[in-house]
């Protein structure tokens, strides 16, 4: 244990930034030092990490119970993005160690990423791209494409982001928009429907759930085969709420139209999987969040709320309350 009185340290167990400069300046305004510590995901690497930390910062390492329990002074540990499945909330809530995350960042961006892929495999831009690139030029049709107008979007999850697509995507003219969350206050003219529902009546399928146990695989063989040959799935929340193989086949087997996926079940995906061959499918690297704005925004409201935790203030985005 580290004694009464040792310096506050604040620690984050991944790099990748390519400043940080508002973290150092703000914790040192506290009296608290500031190391970046990149543990690649290695889990043994995480638990020496969090060691004498009174605030654990992380992006993509895994925060399991072992390492939970390295943390022999932490208060809180707080998650650079949205999405906390790489962290163990319940042993964390044992421990009394809270856990935040910022919501509020990056909206913008990944809504954009949404429509951004939706189009790309509407207009099929990838397969148009690599035909000029390639020397073929025919303004033949290739494969056929459908317009939006008139047909129907399906949203699962109806958080910020899903609520900024939606708003963007509106000027397309779509008929109808189906809309899967429970929680959730609808607009005007917007349809409550189970997830079955979407799948089965849906031609644009963008997912925006959280990923966990009872969403993992959400999208799985059973709801792909209740889907429309027009139907396009896009994914830009979490890949483990689509079941990559299953997707896989549909696609080859033309049962839907297309898919556009920013994130994926295991990151880095394996460059061999057979869906990466497919001209139905256009992909990105988990790039959505992204725009200078938005990672001057993460760091900073990251950093604001470590600094919150080291005050023992309330935490604004407080995920495993006791």
């Amino acid at each position: 244990m580290m004694q009464e009185g040792a310096a506050r340290r604040v620690v984050a167990l991944d790099d990748g930034y390519a400043a940080y400069d508002q973290e150092t300046s703000l914790f040192a305004a506290e009296g608290a030092s500031f190391e970046v510590r990149p543990c690649r995901r290695d889990v043994q690497a995480a638990a020496q990490s969090v060691r004498g930390a009174d605030v654990v910062l992380v992006r993509e390492s895994p925060v399991p119970r072992e390492v939970v329990a390295a943390m022999d002074r932490c208060k809180a540990i707080i998650r650079y993005g949205i999405g906390v499945d790489n962290i163990d909330m319940a042993a964390a809530r044992e421990r009394r160690i809270a856990v935040a995350n910022v919501p509020d960042y990056g909206t913008d961006e990944v809504s954009t990423q949404a429509v951004a892929l939706a189009l790309a495999v509407v207009r099929r831009v990838a397969l148009h791209d690599a035909e000029v690139r390639s020397g073929r030029w025919s303004t033949g049709v290739l494969k056929p494409m459908y317009r939006l107008r008139g047909r129907t979007l399906g949203l699962v999850g109806y958080g910020r982001i899903a609520r900024m697509t939606h708003e963007k995507l509106a000027g397309f003219g779509f008929g109808r928009a189906l809309v899967n969350d429970p929680h959730a206050d609808l607009p005007p003219g917007a349809e409550a429907a189970s997830v079955d529902e979407i799948c089965r009546e849906a031609d644009l399928i963008s997912l925006h759930a959280p990923l966990t146990a009872q969403t993992r695989h959400l999208i799985d063989g059973r709801r792909l085969a209740m889907m429309r040959p027009t139907a396009i799935v896009v994914n830009t929340a979490r890949g483990g709420l689509v079941d990559l193989d299953a997707l896989h086949r549909a696609l080859a087997e033309g049962r839907i139209l297309g898919a556009g996926l920013d994130v994926f079940e295991q990151e880095p995906p394996d460059p061999a999987h057979p869906l990466f061959g497919l001209d139905n499918v256009v992909v990105t690297n988990h790039i959505g969040w992204y725009s200078e704005e938005a990672l001057r925004e993460l760091q900073l409201k990251t950093a604001q709320e470590a600094v919150r935790a080291l005050r023992g203030e309330p935490l604004k985005h407080w995920l495993n309350r006791w």
